[in-house]
């Protein structure tokens, strides 16, 4: 049986409650108060085409969310759904949002990978990331 077309597109307003709601089914993605829609609003303003959904079999089936600081590129939240998985989607997305970070003159990306997402570190070396044994992540809620 083959695999239904895949459609990448620019994630918009419109499409924040379903991303937020595919976010929030996948395990390994973190969400936070800064995930609600008026945040996302005001980051998707903020980086115009940087992020992606994935359309398949009706919907969306994947989703990320990309932009940078105009010098540092930012993925967050990659997501596909499950029922969706291993047909190169997340690979898709990820290289769609790398094209975009390169035309907007960005040369390097990061990501944040909890520790305990073994799915996700494979994924990522498998797509030639590298780890960073050299950095701690800090945080703090304003």
């Amino acid at each position: 049986m083959q695999s239904p077309q895949v459609h990448l597109r620019p994630l918009t307003v419109a499409d924040i409650p379903t991303v937020t709601a595919l976010w929030r089914s996948c395990e390994g993605v973190g969400m936070s108060e800064s995930d609600d829609p008026v945040h996302l609003s005001a980051f998707l303003a903020r980086n115009p085409g940087m992020s992606s959904v994935a359309i398949a079999d009706g919907g969306v089936v994947g989703a990320v969310l990309s932009g940078h600081d105009g010098r540092r590129g930012f993925l967050y939240h990659l997501a596909v759904h499950p029922a969706a998985r291993r047909r190169g989607i997340g690979r898709q997305l990820v290289d769609e949002t790398l094209r975009g970070l390169r035309a907007a003159g960005i040369l390097k990306c990061q990501i944040v990978v909890f520790q305990v997402n073994e799915d996700a570190k494979r994924f990522w070396l498998r797509l030639g990331w590298t780890p960073r044994d050299d950095l701690h992540a800090f945080s703090k809620v304003l």
